[in-house]
């Protein structure tokens, strides 16, 4: 026994671990994918029926009823379910996406050739995500630009239903890549495009609790107090190095807002928090602070260190001028905050202490 503690056994054992999980993963994705196919043919049944019977609204009603009645254990015939099943059909065999079809494959295609290409897109692409993530973003989106983002984001970042939900509420697809920068002009071309799509404008916050007379260091330390909130916001690829992060130059002690590394960018990023409207000085000292970074703390591996300026208010032609000659790569955006509570009033709700409290 004293030798399946050894390292060999332990590496051995981790290995096949890695191989089960991956299995699972597998497995998921394509019991996952054979689901979503079956409610796509099973929606195209419904819409195409629908269409050349004239049976009513109660049609799918009653359906819903003989289907849940004939298969007790099958959940996914709800009267609901069947209209999303029958919407989800309708949306992705849309002229808009016909006429994409013949955009790249031509006019020669017959409609059962488009209807194979059409299902084999859900296969591949749609098929991806859960169908509750698809109802949820096929139910409240309406450009078919804006589903494909949001179905290749959860794709890539593996969201859960909730967060989401979150994304499309905040318009996530409406806000990504639209912070004023100077990115071209600073970075070589590959970095400057996926640098200026990790940023956003604005950025909501509306996970803070702020009182009215809230400065920039309540703001910092309350984005500390949610960080995985705050880091969702900020988006896939940062990670916290610190904040007022210390920088000695020369004889002056300087101390950055907030410091993150992008594993993706791999570069450290500054965010500058300014509780007011933009101002051009702002941009030159946040330079100023990136060229520290680069100097004092950038390994020579590192890509050039970013800055994110974010101010309540700014005037976007004001901050295009303010970057024209700036050295270093800066992104400007305006942060949004929700939840800011009166001071009496904040003063005047119970703690969590007193709350448990009342309950014993």
């Amino acid at each position: 026994m004293e030798k399946l503690t050894t390292y060999n056994y332990k590496n051995w054992l981790n290995n096949i671990k890695d191989k089960v999980r991956s299995a699972q993963t597998k497995v998921a994705v394509a019991a996952n994918k054979e689901l979503i196919l079956f409610y796509w043919d099973l929606g195209e049944n419904i819409a195409e029926e629908l269409k050349k019977e004239d049976w009513g609204n109660k049609a799918i009603e009653k359906l819903s009823k003989d289907l849940s009645s004939e298969f007790p254990d099958i959940k996914g015939f709800s009267v609901t379910n069947l209209r999303y099943m029958k919407l989800f059909y309708e949306y992705f065999s849309s002229q808009k996406i016909t006429s994409l079809i013949h955009h790249h494959a031509g006019d020669e295609l017959s409609r059962e050739e488009i209807k194979a290409v059409q299902r084999q897109f859900v296969a591949v692409f749609v098929a991806q995500i859960p169908w509750r993530h698809l109802i949820e973003i096929i139910s409240k989106t309406k450009d078919f630009n804006e589903v494909l983002f949001y179905i290749k984001k959860t794709t890539e970042n593996n969201w859960s239903r909730d967060v989401l939900a979150l994304q499309i509420k905040t318009a996530l697809y409406h806000r990504i890549g639209k912070s004023v920068t100077n990115f071209e002009t600073t970075l070589p071309a590959p970095m400057s495009d996926l640098a200026k799509q990790t940023l956003k404008d604005p950025y909501i916050f509306d996970f803070l609790q702020l009182t009215e007379d809230f400065n920039e260091r309540d703001i910092e330390k309350q984005m500390l107090t949610h960080i995985e909130k705050f880091l969702l916001e900020l988006g896939k690829g940062f990670a916290f190095v610190g904040r007022q992060y210390h920088l000695q130059v020369g004889n002056k002690d300087n101390y950055l807002d907030l410091l993150f590394y992008h594993t993706k960018l791999k570069c450290y990023i500054v965010i500058e928090l300014k509780n007011t409207a933009f101002e051009p000085e702002y941009a030159g000292k946040l330079n100023y602070y990136l060229s520290a970074v680069d100097s004092l703390v950038k390994e020579e591996t590192d890509n050039p260190t970013l800055g994110i300026l974010l101010c309540r208010t700014k005037d976007n032609i004001e901050v295009e001028f303010a970057l024209r000659d700036i050295n270093k790569p800066i992104g400007v955006s305006q942060f949004e905050l929700t939840n800011i509570l009166p001071e009496k009033l904040k003063s005047s709700l119970p703690t969590i202490d007193e709350i448990e409290k009342s309950f014993k």
